[in-house]
């Protein structure tokens, strides 16, 4: 029988919700490429409710105990003598989110004898050292495509409400104020804007789709060029490389994975080539900018706004200069987890389980790593060398 450890972020502060603001959630068959969605033979949970946090233990506990495993939920994963460094000794499943990473270190990897798998409850699997991974031979698994979607739309609401200054005006209903010229001196229209996403994956072409009724000029550049047909049907333009693009650009969404190629792509350097005003989004993963740059740049006017919902290292301490840096719209790391995410990476997680204890391969397009190589969505995604400094 196996030890699954589970490492999920805290429950709400007034405690675990006994309602919730709908009643269900529309069911979603498929993603718009085709892959279908996360379909596990057995569902542990109601979807729509909170289940990323500690109580709602991804709705795994029925499943796994029934089965003979043993499930150890928490979210203390920082520190000497964690819980999460407690139990790791003899865990031979980790699961973790990479809103609430529990970094999966070479050294911890190490210390892990009896682990053989290691999965994400959403995507992006940087928390692990893939190379370790590897080395070791652990695999590594996320859901892909769960919550892609889900991140697409939060950046475009993280566009439109930094073009259209909306944080600084809700403050000022907030604060009991009306003064309209507060709000508008640094709003703008996105209409006829430049904009362009670093990679055009999954997330990277739905946020591509959602704004192109906004009648903006659309750019990308990605290591794969889409095909020419979905070129002309969105007017995109392609852009060999990130500095290539981003000077045409008012506004840069960043929507690729972190590894030894994007990490601290934005730095001084590149963002001095940037149009002065441009809007920055980054809900990829945070050391793919360099932290001190993005605020020089803010405090300069190079950017006109930054907004985002990953922080390194996360949860970001109290006194993270990005709290208090200007015209910034972040958020804690919430793009991917919405309870309608959840419901979706919480049954991709049981799916892989289940495969994985019935002997069954995991999907492909789950795979990070497997047989002691980068695999399916993994050797896409990811470089030869994935191991950063966030990892």
């Amino acid at each position: 029988m196996a030890k699954v450890l589970c490492v999920l972020y805290d429950d709400p502060t007034d405690g675990y919700p006994t309602a919730y603001a709908r009643d269900g959630l529309p069911r979603i068959e498929s993603y718009p490429d085709g892959q279908s969605a996360p379909a596990s033979r057995g569902v542990g949970f109601t979807p729509g409710h909170l289940l990323g946090s500690v109580s709602g233990e991804l709705g795994l506990r029925a499943f796994l105990e029934s089965r003979g495993h043993t499930l150890v939920v928490t979210s203390d994963k920082e520190g000497d003598g964690s819980v999460f460094d407690r139990e790791l000794v003899d865990a031979d499943v980790v699961i973790s989110q990479p809103f609430w990473p529990a970094y999966l270190t070479a050294e911890r990897i190490t210390a892990a004898k009896n682990l053989k798998l290691a999965v994400t409850a959403g995507i992006g699997s940087d928390h692990v050292d893939l190379e370790a991974a590897i080395t070791h031979g652990v695999t590594v698994a996320e859901v892909t495509y769960s919550n892609s979607i889900s991140v697409a739309e939060h950046v475009v609401m993280m566009t439109l409400s930094l073009v259209r200054n909306y944080f600084p005006s809700h403050r000022v209903v907030l604060d009991g104020g009306w003064n309209v010229a507060d709000c508008v001196a640094r709003s703008y229209d996105l209409e006829g804007m430049h904009v362009g996403t670093v990679a055009a994956g999954r997330i990277g072409i739905a946020v591509l789709r959602r704004l192109a009724p906004f009648d903006v000029k659309l750019h990308y550049t990605d290591r794969r060029r889409l095909p020419s047909a979905i070129e002309e049907e969105l007017g995109l333009v392609f852009h060999e490389s990130a500095a290539d693009m981003v000077p045409h650009c008012d506004v840069v969404t960043i929507n690729a994975p972190l590894h030894t190629e994007t990490e601290h792509l934005f730095d001084e350097k590149l963002l001095a080539t940037m149009k002065r005003g441009t809007y920055l989004i980054n809900t990829a993963r945070a050391k793919i900018v360099d932290q001190e740059a993005v605020q020089h740049a803010l405090e300069s006017g190079r950017l006109a706004g930054y907004a985002g919902d990953v922080w390194y290292p996360q949860p970001a301490p109290a006194d993270h200069p990005w709290r208090s840096m200007p015209h910034h719209g972040m958020t804690p790391h919430i793009s991917g987890s919405s309870l309608s995410a959840q419901a979706r990476y919480a049954t991709g997680t049981r799916e892989i389980l289940e495969s994985w204890f019935d002997g069954i391969p995991i999907r492909d397009e789950y795979l990070i790593v497997a047989g002691g190589a980068l695999a399916g969505t993994g050797a896409h995604s990811y470089a030869v060398n994935p191991a950063t400094a966030e990892s």
